[in-house]
């Protein structure tokens, strides 16, 4: 319940970033529910390789080239879906600050909605 909650809310959290930044755009709900599932997809399979693999720039970047890896998988969702377009990688890397915003406040509040008493 609380992973079919979390995507719903995310796909809305991706409506949300394409109304208050137009260098991202999602053309309806569907294609936010597909958008949102394949960032999260992205992120559970590309994400940690590409994390090991850029470890020693990480380092010396003091953790900042994370949000750049963030861009990486938010812009390669949008190259391979119709219904979702960032421009460029300027747009992709605010519009993923943006969304991983917000999915820390879905995270947070399905945290304490769902927590055991």
């Amino acid at each position: 319940m609380k992973l079919l909650l979390k995507w719903l809310l995310s796909a809305a959290a991706l409506l949300f970033v394409a109304y208050i930044y137009s260098g991202v755009e999602v053309k309806s709900f569907p294609s936010a529910l597909i958008a949102a599932f394949v960032i999260g997809l992205f992120n559970v399979v590309l994400r940690p390789v590409l994390v090991v693999l850029t470890l020693p720039v990480t380092i010396v970047t003091v953790g900042l080239f994370l949000f750049v890896i963030n861009a990486l998988m938010f812009w390669a969702a949008a190259s391979v879906l119709d219904g979702f377009h960032v421009a460029g990688f300027g747009a992709a890397l605010l519009g993923s600050l943006i969304y991983s915003v917000l999915g820390v406040v879905i995270e947070s509040a399905l945290g304490g909605l769902f927590a055991k008493k």
